[in-house]
């Protein structure tokens, strides 16, 4: 069965950046998509960044140009690169991974980022 686990969260200044990573394991990681969600308090969980088996990635319009998805197919790792956070950016972040893209995919427990002066 596979299991994901998030790290890389913190607390971080306006203007910082994070990595976080999305470790996945009990499967061959060559067949997940995976994306990266994002919940702040009170709110439904959005996308934020995906990557697709074949390295394509789509970002919402809300981290264009400031966050970077990749994945490192020899260490089963997903990360997400967060440069010029604010304050909106503040929720606990997910992954969660399709095995050959069919849906709803298995999640992690997240991480939480937290964005603040």
């Amino acid at each position: 069965q596979v299991q994901l686990v998030e790290s890389g969260g913190g607390l971080v200044q306006p203007g910082g950046s994070l990595r976080l990573s999305c470790a996945l394991s009990g499967s061959p990681f060559r067949f997940y998509d995976i994306t990266w969600y994002q919940q702040a308090p009170g709110n439904q969980r959005e996308l934020v960044a995906g990557i697709t088996r074949g390295g394509s990635t789509t970002y919402a319009d809300s981290v264009k140009g400031r966050f970077t998805i990749s994945r490192d197919n020899a260490a089963n790792t997903v990360h997400l690169q967060m440069n010029s956070l604010k304050a909106e950016d503040t929720a606990i972040y997910y992954c969660n991974a399709r095995y050959i893209g069919i849906p709803p995919g298995s999640w992690g427990q997240g991480t939480q980022v937290s964005v603040s002066s």
